[in-house]
């Protein structure tokens, strides 16, 4: 299953400048998600990240990992936010950064769902450019009432 950035934001509650994710390629309900998010030189940041040798920071690429799993989530549930949902980004274990990421890159976004306890979700996430894993993370999301 596919979606464009209009159902993308029937499912995420984030808007510009922090909706990180621009398109999924691949949805399999209850199991893994893989998206993108298109990396420009507009993007509000790079403004201030480092402006001479612009990088991504980290902690949006962690953000854009958790996005795209939200959205897994979201449909797995069978929810939308406008039902009265909202997904929280709760944690995040074995978190890595491999090689920054720079404007003119597509930062591939992979969720696997691992396991749901009482509302919480962990997930398996990985961000990769042209197959090079840029970051690799065990994250939490908490599906609560809005």
């Amino acid at each position: 299953m596919m979606m464009d950035i209009k159902e993308i934001r029937e499912y995420l509650p984030h808007r510009y400048p922090f909706l990180l994710v621009d398109r999924v390629l691949e949805l399999e309900v209850g199991e893994s998600i893989v998206a993108i998010k298109n990396v420009t030189v507009n993007e509000p940041f790079f403004n201030g990240h480092f402006p001479g040798h612009p990088v991504m920071p980290g902690v949006l690429i962690v953000e854009a990992m958790a996005q795209a799993a939200g959205i897994l989530g979201f449909k797995t549930m069978d929810k939308k936010p406008q039902d009265g949902s909202i997904y929280y980004f709760v944690g995040a274990d074995d978190l890595r950064f491999k090689r920054p990421v720079v404007p003119g890159d597509q930062l591939r976004l992979e969720a696997r769902k691992l396991s749901e306890r009482r509302g919480i979700w962990k997930f398996a996430v990985r961000a990769s450019v042209d197959g090079d894993t840029v970051s690799s993370a065990t994250i939490l999301c908490a599906d609560r009432k809005v």
